[in-house]
């Protein structure tokens, strides 16, 4: 895109995760701010889930599972169209008009690392979701296709949150370490007083993955709502540790993760880990390992960042959004867990943004930006060698 002076727009952002559970539509006015960091107020929330065949069907193509280009280009088209309705609905409740979608896409695989294919190191992604369908049903232009340019530019093209954290959440005198906890957790960390080139952010690990495909395997139910099934279970400690064995954790940022180092493959070894234990003692250790890799990543990379950056803070917080917030269960051992080391753990809802919001939102600041030919990416978070416009743009 050409540059041009931004000016406000209501953008609707569409994201659908790792869990492939279903999509949220984030309608936002987004406008310039008078310091040169753009504003973004959330109009309208709206999350549907994905009916039950299209979910086996992504988790399918997601797991590695043989399939055919008819078949996965019949998905794309699929998902374009369940994208498009889902914005549809949305705006009509809201009774809003959208001048810009961003739509990110399902991810069905996600290579940060460089790895040889016929003979030459490749590194990609893919995210399905056909634009022209939205743009045509809704005819408005819509931004996709997001993580390849950071990829081209030598970074993970992930995470790409951290420039709505350093919009919305940078403050003046208090650190603020954002976690979001979708299938993948990954954290934002922002110095006290930081301008966008001092933040760091990565990929923990597993968040809620390995606790939800236990429960489908051991509870024949999709989730652990308010983690109940972990609050009543044993965490086996050797399995915790046995599991943080995984070299993906003490690598060093940037680093970016999904179901090809958490998915079918990591849960059966955790599971085997887990010994004869039961199902609520192996869903409680899984919880715990989402809290213990939260909290090792913070100790070996998050603090020091901070120190170096920011070492005349008042206060570290950590800001939790996404789906996992909302799991009772895992927000007190979070909790528990961050209160030795002087961090307060709290919601996003307190800092004005709701938990289910933030990465729709995200995307939505970032299509945003690439209307105006402004960088979406944060180099210092992905590896990318510089700031970079984000994705394809199709005009409706």
């Amino acid at each position: 895109m050409k540059q041009q002076p931004p000016k406000a727009m209501i953008v609707a952002g569409v994201m659908s995760g790792t869990s492939a559970d279903g999509v949220d539509v984030a309608v936002c006015r987004i406008a310039p701010g008078k310091d040169g960091v753009p504003r973004v107020k959330v109009l309208a929330l709206r999350s549907f889930a994905y009916e039950k065949k299209l979910r086996a069907e992504i988790l399918a193509v997601a797991g590695g599972e043989p399939s055919t280009a008819a078949a996965m280009s019949q998905l794309n088209w699929r998902l374009g169209a369940v994208y498009a309705e889902c914005i549809e609905k949305t705006i009509a409740e809201a009774r809003v008009k959208i001048a810009l979608v961003a739509c990110h896409g399902q991810t069905v695989y996600h290579q940060g690392a460089s790895a040889k294919y016929l003979g030459a190191p490749v590194r990609c992604t893919w995210q399905l979701g056909e634009p022209s369908v939205i743009a045509e049903r809704l005819r408005v232009p819509v931004v996709s296709d997001l993580r390849p340019a950071d990829l081209a530019a030598g970074g993970q093209g992930a995470p790409l949150v951290p420039m709505l954290d350093h919009c919305v959440f940078h403050h003046a005198t208090k650190n603020r370490v954002l976690l979001n906890l979708g299938g993948i957790a990954n954290v934002t960390a922002l110095p006290a007083g930081c301008g966008v080139d001092a933040v760091l952010a990565f990929d923990t690990g597993p968040a809620n993955m390995v606790i939800d495909a236990l429960m489908q395997r051991l509870n024949q139910r999709s989730y652990d709502r308010n983690g109940t099934v972990a609050a009543k279970g044993k965490v086996l400690g050797g399995a915790v540790v046995k599991a943080m064995g995984a070299a993906y954790f003490s690598a060093l940022p940037p680093k970016s993760c999904g179901r090809e180092e958490f998915g079918a493959a990591f849960v059966d070894a955790f599971i085997g880990g887990c010994g004869d234990a039961r199902p609520e003692d192996i869903v409680a250790t899984a919880t715990a390992l989402t809290v213990e890799t939260i909290a090792e990543a913070y100790r070996l990379f998050c603090w020091p960042w901070l120190g170096q950056r920011a070492p005349l803070a008042k206060a570290t917080e950590l800001l939790v959004a996404g789906g996992g917030a909302k799991n009772k269960t895992l927000m007190l051992w979070l909790t528990e867990k961050f209160a030795p080391l002087g961090v307060k753990v709290a919601t996003t809802e307190g800092a004005g943004l709701a938990v289910e919001a933030k990465e729709a939102a995200a995307f939505a600041l970032l299509g945003w930006l690439t209307w105006h030919g402004l960088p979406g990416n944060v180099p210092s978070a992905t590896g990318a060698s510089r700031g970079v416009v984000l994705g394809k743009v199709t005009l409706a």
